[in-house]
């Protein structure tokens, strides 16, 4: 990618750094447009529905609370205390004020991979002018790419925008330590800094634990375990040999066998096996998105792409593995002759390994390509400038190519940020490029909803009910359903036709996460008020409570369910003997409901009913709730 080299813009540090925020801010600016958005999807549960963020005032006690409010074991403590502030600094639930927060990330991060792409390039062998314009070239358009619209607006993957800037500024300061090695010095400013950073990293996503594999990557390519002292060298080698043992060891033998399940997985349509050969397709597709970026190729929602059952169905699995197969030997076969190209193809695989991996997460998203897209930007960049070269393509003709990508990308960039920039717009958008998604669908609805500010006449309630009936007809779902039975009686004009197709198809559902999540969310609603049928909730119960392995959450809510109407014993004895069938001795659900049971005379006649009685069943495996009617494990 040989510019411009008689430029003296670049002779001082300072200039570069000044000409480099520039072009950081500039590709921020992309963004602005999709400021005014919503919340969606995991931001409900992570933020909006998560009151430890919700600080009135900076107290220490308050901050640790919200930085720990993801896990009991710190994961992801620094973006979690950064969603406290944006709710401190914006007085509430702005999403403009926590999307700013996001923007101003994503720029940091465009100028953290400037230097990290300067020093790369001047380790490979690049004079320094040329490798300053080429870094701040690939760093633009790692920055204005459109598939990086869904991982800067949506609020809650600032965990993996942090952990991107951190590995990105690890990487770099790796290579200044390593660089310091092949001269024969100290670098110890590096080496804190190379323990700060992966730190950081680990704090804002576990995928900082795929830092050592972007290590080996530049070790096998560009630096090649060079150093000054030969001890060094070797050393490198023998350490970066037991990395990789032990490595594959925990995956192998700790890794797989916790997550391999041969049938599906509770909550999903897939096994492991599954998984494993749709993720083939799913790589396929991400890389044609990367290298043609049309935002009508990325509808955000993928929750209806289709699972891959055997090697040929879809047709596409064999030839989608066999072409990433020829993809990661060709990067192995020229990591001496083009390294560059080697390390990009090894940084794309290496960033995908645990997302496309034995992990039963959702099958598709297009922030997990947040930090991949570095690699395929230096692959890409890496053959176009082998193509330059063997060609004798003029500088003026090779500024004019890259002046016309930097155009496009931009274009496109600005249209999926306008449509991101309204939530019914956004919604709209969403629904017309994927007619098939559910999640789409249900997003329109609620949008419409909350603009109806739950009013019974409001005209947007009557348009959330024609979204959702419109959804059906493009999408057989027990969520649609469930929700439109909710809007209706809202509206009061929900009857027993409407129930009574709930009730078939949750009778005919899998126990997946959207069936999973009937039941608790239609509860939820009942508690904030809404005056849904008795009759239809307890067909409900009766229903879950016929399946082949009932799910003890749902045993749970129907036994107190039919306890706070004082139904008859033998109505509500089944669902007792459902919970204490599917809980351990010490559950503490259950001890609530045996103490509420011991507490009435209602109760102790249920507890006569199943006294002696041996109950027979299968243990259910764990619900997650996630989302307005939509679950499931995510990222």
């Amino acid at each position: 990618m040989a510019l411009n080299e008689q430029t003296g813009m670049f002779r001082s540090r300072q200039g570069f750094l000044l000409v480099a925020l520039v072009v950081a801010l500039l590709a921020g600016a992309l963004y602005l447009p999709g400021l005014g958005g919503g919340f969606v999807l995991d931001d409900g549960p992570n933020i909006q529905a998560n009151r430890l963020l919700h600080l009135s005032q900076l107290r220490a006690d308050e901050l640790i609370y919200a930085a720990l409010s993801f896990s009991e074991s710190g994961w992801r403590a620094l973006p979690m205390l950064s969603f406290a502030l944006d709710y401190w600094r914006g007085e509430g639930l702005d999403a403009p004020t926590f999307k700013a927060t996001n923007v101003l990330i994503h720029v940091v991060t465009t100028l953290a991979l400037v230097l990290f792409f300067r020093r790369l390039l001047r380790l490979a062998g690049w004079e320094l002018r040329r490798a300053s314009v080429a870094a701040l070239v690939l760093a633009l358009v790692w920055a204005i790419h459109p598939m990086q619209v869904s991982s800067v607006l949506y609020v809650v993957q600032r965990m993996q925008t942090l952990c991107s800037l951190f590995v990105v500024l690890s990487l770099w300061v790796y290579l200044g330590m390593r660089q310091a090695q092949m001269e024969g010095r100290n670098s110890r400013v590096d080496d804190v800094m190379l323990v700060l950073f992966p730190l950081l990293a680990l704090l804002s996503k576990e995928d900082a634990a795929l830092l050592p594999l972007y290590m080996l990557a530049l070790e096998l390519t560009v630096l090649q375990f060079r150093a000054a002292n030969p001890a060094v060298a070797n050393a490198l080698r023998r350490g970066y040999l037991l990395v990789a043992i032990a490595g594959l060891a925990i995956y192998l033998f700790v890794v797989v066998p916790h997550y391999w399940r041969w049938d599906a997985w509770v909550g999903r349509d897939f096994s492991t096996p599954e998984r494993l050969l749709t993720q083939g397709r799913v790589l396929v597709m991400y890389l044609g998105q990367m290298l043609f970026p049309v935002p009508s190729a990325m509808p955000f929602n993928y929750d209806a792409f289709p699972v891959s059952r055997s090697w040929w169905q879809p047709v596409t699995t064999l030839p989608a593995w066999l072409l990433l197969l020829g993809l990661l030997l060709l990067g192995w076969w020229l990591r001496r002759r083009r390294p560059l190209f080697s390390l990009g193809v090894m940084l794309f695989f290496a960033g995908h390994f645990m997302a496309s991996n034995v992990i039963p997460l959702e099958l598709v998203f297009e922030h997990r390509n947040h930090f991949p897209l570095i690699g395929i930007v230096l692959a890409v960049a890496d053959l176009l400038d082998a193509a330059w070269e063997r060609w004798a393509v003029a500088v003026q003709w090779r500024t004019l190519a890259l002046g016309g990508v930097v155009l496009a990308l931009g274009a496109a960039t600005l249209i999926r940020a306008h449509a991101w920039g309204e939530p019914i717009r956004f919604a709209s958008y969403s629904v017309q490029l994927a007619p098939q998604s559910e999640r789409a669908w249900l997003a329109l609805g609620g949008a419409y909803v909350d603009l109806s500010k739950w009013q019974a006449d409001s005209p947007y309630l009557a348009r959330a009910i024609t979204t959702l009936e419109e959804g059906q007809r493009h999408v057989d779902s027990i969520t649609l359903l469930s929700n439109l039975v909710l809007y209706k009686t809202v509206r009061g004009s929900v009857t027993q036709g409407d129930w009574q197709r709930l009730h078939e198809a949750f009778r005919r559902a899998p126990n997946n996460a959207h069936s999973m999540n009937v039941i608790p969310a239609m509860m939820h609603n009942l508690r904030m008020g809404v005056p849904l049928d008795e009759k239809g909730m307890f067909g409900l119960f009766e229903m879950a409570l016929a399946r082949d392995v009932p799910q003890k959450a749902d045993c749970v809510i129907a036994s107190h369910y039919a306890l706070d109407r004082e139904m008859p014993a033998e109505k509500v004895s089944p669902f007792v003997r459902c919970v204490m069938a599917l809980s351990p001795p010490d559950d503490q659900e259950l001890a609530i409901l045996l103490r509420r049971l011991g507490g009435s005379e209602q109760g102790e006649r249920v507890l006569s009913q199943i006294h002696g009685l041996k109950v027979d069943a299968k243990p259910a495996g764990s619900v997650s709730l996630q989302g307005r009617g939509d679950g499931g494990r995510r990222d």
